[in-house]
């Protein structure tokens, strides 16, 4: 059974179709029996009656010239019946017991047909001058007289008649599926984060509903979450500002010895609002554009190993593609610096092209993550309780991470790593 809704429809309107035409034609053919047998009998009873009445009236000295005149002129032969006549019946359907049937009620009893005598084929009619005569001929007409196929016009409007409705079924199908398949492309993009154009709101009553209920659910979650991306964002520049006099104060007024207590804690503070501010705009509008991601992933190593971070790489040729640098670049640097906090030293960086897609890895050597805590740590505000948490951490980096990917159409794995320790494979589709 097909699986989309556009071919299931088409087939079933199809078969209703197709069936309902087969019913009509066997119908057809059932009704058109019986009139056409009797108009079959009516014209071999008239060769046999016009044969009859021609021998009476002929001269015996002309009737050989008369049976020439109707074999060249009528196509009808006169043969006589012999015992050893190798009869070839006809065959056994409504059409011809009908045609037996008229044939013996205006001829006799003693009428038989036959669809070949010694192997010639053609319309065979036996009868008799006189039935108190025991001598028997065949009357021979061709065989189209009892063929029993439909005209060709009737065939050809039946056939046109399917070709038609196979058409409007096609074009039903269609127009159902079609709202359909926009609105589910729709859902895939808001699934993504994206804001979807705005669906016609034409058609069937039910479909133009079902679109206007989407495009007011659409431009809802759109305002929600510009609210709350501004709600963050304003938060998170607000706190700024106090934190920054904080550090001035502490690095004029504290103590030596509680200075880097303090500094540490407002450092800490100022890393939480800036994570705050990366989940706010991650999907702040920037435009995709065509990159070479790997010089982009090879500035993002340069300033990694600047800042003290070292990393093992192993980036292969990639392909240009169409994504979004500084989402990128954001998710990238989150992996390295949760690889950093948590993975015990030994981080690799690698990208590859692996099935039509990009594969870019970053392993550690750290404790790894549970098997069924990984969707988990995929939302916001979550943190594992074991030796890979960050107390003091926001739970946001993976999140934002794995909104960058869906924003890219691609998806985030976390893998254990072979070894020991976690692979996380950010994968993203190639967009030339």
């Amino acid at each position: 059974m097909p699986r989309t809704l556009l071919a299931r429809t088409f087939l079933l309107l199809a078969m209703l179709v197709l069936l309902t035409t087969a019913g009509w034609l066997s119908l057809f053919r059932y009704i058109d029996a019986e009139p056409r047998a009797r108009e079959t009998a009516q014209l071999a009873a008239s060769a046999v009656n016009l044969i009859r009445a021609s021998l009476f009236a002929a001269a015996p000295a002309k009737r050989l010239g008369l049976f020439n005149e109707f074999s060249t002129r009528e196509g009808i032969r006169l043969l006589p019946a012999e015992p050893e006549d190798k009869i070839e019946a006809m065959p056994d359907s409504r059409f011809f017991r009908l045609l037996q049937r008229e044939l013996t009620a205006r001829l006799g009893d003693h009428t038989r047909i036959a669809a070949s005598v010694d192997e010639v084929s053609g319309f065979w009619v036996s009868f008799r001058l006189d039935d108190a005569d025991d001598e028997e001929y065949w009357l021979v007409l061709p065989r189209d007289r009892a063929a029993r196929d439909f005209a060709s016009h009737w065939l050809a409007w039946g056939l046109l008649a399917v070709v038609l409705a196979l058409a409007v079924a096609w074009l039903i199908a269609s127009r159902i599926s079609r709202p359909l398949k926009a609105m589910a492309r729709s859902a895939e993009a808001v699934g993504r984060g994206q804001t979807p154009a705005p669906l016609p709101e034409d058609g069937a009553e039910e479909l133009s509903r079902l679109a206007v209920a989407f495009n007011t659910m659409a431009a809802d979650l759109e305002r929600h979450e510009k609210d709350r991306s501004e709600v963050l964002a304003g938060i998170s520049h607000d706190l700024r500002t106090p934190l920054t006099r904080l550090r001035l104060e502490a690095e004029m007024s504290v103590a030596d010895n509680a200075r880097q207590a303090v500094v540490a804690d407002i450092e800490q503070m100022e890393a939480v609002i800036s994570q705050f501010m990366d989940y706010a705009r991650t999907e702040s509008g920037e435009a995709a554009v065509a990159t070479d991601l790997g010089a982009l992933l090879s500035s993002i190593v340069e300033r990694q190993r600047y800042v003290g971070h070292a990393l093992t790489t192993a980036i292969e040729a990639l392909p240009e593609t169409t994504l979004r640098p500084k989402a990128i670049t954001r998710a990238v640097t989150n992996l390295i610096d949760n690889a950093v906090k948590y993975g015990g030293g030994e981080i690799t960086l690698s990208a590859a092209t692996v099935n039509g897609e990009i594969w870019l890895e970053i392993k550690d050597r750290g404790p790894g993550v549970p098997a069924d805590e990984i969707e988990r740590l995929k939302r916001p505000f979550t943190r594992l309780e074991n030796a890979r948490t960050d107390a003091t951490g926001t739970g946001l980096g993976l999140a934002i991470v794995e909104r960058i990917a869906r924003l890219h159409e691609g998806r985030l794995d976390l893998l254990p790593n072979p070894g020991g320790g976690l692979l996380v494979r950010l994968v993203l589709p190639i967009r030339p």
